[in-house]
């Protein structure tokens, strides 16, 4: 079987991220087992943070809790003993027995079933600085501080961001400048090295910079090489998200191959790499 990890294209690696902790297309997001599949692998997987009512993270993607849970409301207003009775949805919507999962959860499986040396966990973060206070950045710390090596965190709001990776030592540093007002300029005005230059500016100790691969792809019919820019910076380029794996994605996939992306995220790794391959 191709490996659900990386692909090698004229003497470059393109590592092919698990979004949400997929492994193929129709997986549920954020079960335990695939997470720790993926770590054991030594892939690169992506699970989603936000804040609790007991000042820790969940891992979730949205701030309530329907579409994804059994529950209802706010994660926000959920206490984590709540959040722990509660099962994830599946992609159809039907319930599933994993159940939710906090990030001490996590890296309490991660520990217990340690991943292998290369492998990336990031922990994307889905709030602002506005929705973080000592208490939630200590538990996060002290989480995640005997795994640190193994993880990344990102996100949009950049201070948020800059706090996290601060609070713990060997953390690496991730940031999504497709958002807010950035994008909103860059939407005006078309000015993709402006959008790239700000972004590598706000974020100067940031080991990936992600985009949406729409905007390197836009980039690059322009004749800007929005990769090479952040290569150049001496980061790396995740181009999200490729959630099909059909005949409109795949050129789309070989083209950000071409501009040697260091890695695609993407809802089904595994269809990819064979696809790819074949």
């Amino acid at each position: 079987m191709t490996s659900p990890i990386a692909i090698e294209r004229g003497g470059h690696r393109t590592w092919l991220k698990w979004h949400r902790g997929r492994r193929r297309a129709g997986d549920p997001a954020f079960t335990g087992a695939r997470i720790l599949e993926g770590m054991a692998l030594g892939a690169s997987v992506e699970v989603d943070l936000v804040i609790h009512a007991d000042h820790g993270c969940a891992i979730l993607h949205n701030l309530s809790l329907e579409q994804e849970t059994t529950g209802t409301g706010l994660v926000r207003q959920t206490s984590a003993a709540q959040l722990r009775q509660l099962h994830l949805r599946g992609e159809d919507g039907a319930p599933l027995a994993d159940r939710v999962m906090l990030l001490e959860d996590l890296c309490a499986l991660l520990t217990a079933h340690p991943p292998r040396e290369g492998a990336l966990l990031q922990l994307d973060f889905k709030e602002d600085l506005a929705a973080l206070d000592p208490a939630t950045v200590a538990g996060f710390s002290a989480n995640i501080g005997p795994l640190s090596r193994y993880m990344i965190v990102s996100g949009g709001d950049f201070d948020a961001i800059s706090l996290l990776t601060q609070s713990t030592p060997m953390l690496k540093q991730g940031y999504d400048p497709c958002y807010g007002q950035s994008l909103a300029r860059l939407q005006a005005d078309g000015d993709h090295a402006r959008f790239i230059s700000e972004a590598l500016d706000t974020a100067p100790e940031a080991d990936f910079i992600y985009l949406h691969h729409e905007i390197v792809l836009e980039a690059d019919r322009a004749g800007f090489d929005m990769i090479g820019a952040v290569h150049d910076a001496g980061r790396k380029v995740d181009a999200w998200t490729i959630k099909t794996v059909d005949s409109q994605s795949l050129p789309k996939v070989d083209r950000l191959l071409a501009l040697k992306v260091d890695q695609i995220t993407t809802d089904d790794p595994e269809g990819l790499a064979a696809a790819l391959a074949s």
